[in-house]
């Protein structure tokens, strides 16, 4: 059977509101996350988040007094169009990644449970070091599937979605490779039952 497209199946997720659960399930990790970030960001930043969905990462940064200017871009359509419902005066763009170009820098990249799903995630990697991110700009990704988070293996099948398996060793070695310094490793919002999301943290 030939592999649906992430995008394709995160449009019907959007269409049955599966967001507004993705949301909640992914909330314990990115409150962790914008923690450890916080303290790297400085006053008017500028911030992309990459696999937005229905915008609440965007919404939750433009809190942030500090935060300038925030964008959000999702391969889906129909969570773009969600987003934009939502809010309005917000700034979000359907973008299919890798080819797409930000046409400018960033301060600050966000990235929850999008990278797996490209083919060559560690070059995407380089790209968000080289093109997007600006001199002393923070990177923060964060993925559920990987090697070590075994209960993790069966998406790809059960979903027929390609994700692209690596290991925490692997991941590093990407950040390292791309450029990124003060690298941080981390696996957070774990429980008894998840052994948490493998969150990536470097600076430009």
């Amino acid at each position: 059977m030939e592999k649906r497209k992430a995008v394709d199946l995160f449009s019907e997720w959007a269409s049955i509101g599966k967001d507004e659960g993705m949301q909640k399930g992914h909330l314990s990790s990115v409150t962790e996350m914008l923690s450890l970030v916080g303290p790297h960001l400085k006053s008017n930043f500028s911030a992309i988040d990459v696999g937005c969905g229905n915008g609440w990462v965007c919404r939750t940064l433009s809190e942030d007094k500090r935060c300038l200017k925030i964008k959000g871009i999702d391969g889906s359509e129909k969570m773009i169009l969600k987003a934009q419902k939502i809010d309005p005066l917000g700034e979000y763009y359907h973008a299919l990644l890798p080819s797409w170009d930000p046409k400018e820098k960033f301060d600050f990249i966000h990235s929850m449970e999008f990278l797996y799903y490209l083919e060559d995630p560690l070059d995407m990697l380089k790209i968000f070091y080289n093109n997007w991110l600006n001199n002393e700009g923070v990177f923060i990704a964060g993925v559920d599937y990987y090697l070590e988070n075994e209960d993790s293996h069966s998406w790809p099948e059960k979903l027929n979605v390609h994700m692209t398996k690596l290991s925490i060793d692997e991941w590093k070695r990407g950040m390292e490779d791309a450029g990124f310094k003060e690298i941080e490793i981390h696996q957070v919002a774990a429980n008894d039952d998840f052994i948490g999301t493998l969150v990536l943290f470097g600076k430009k």
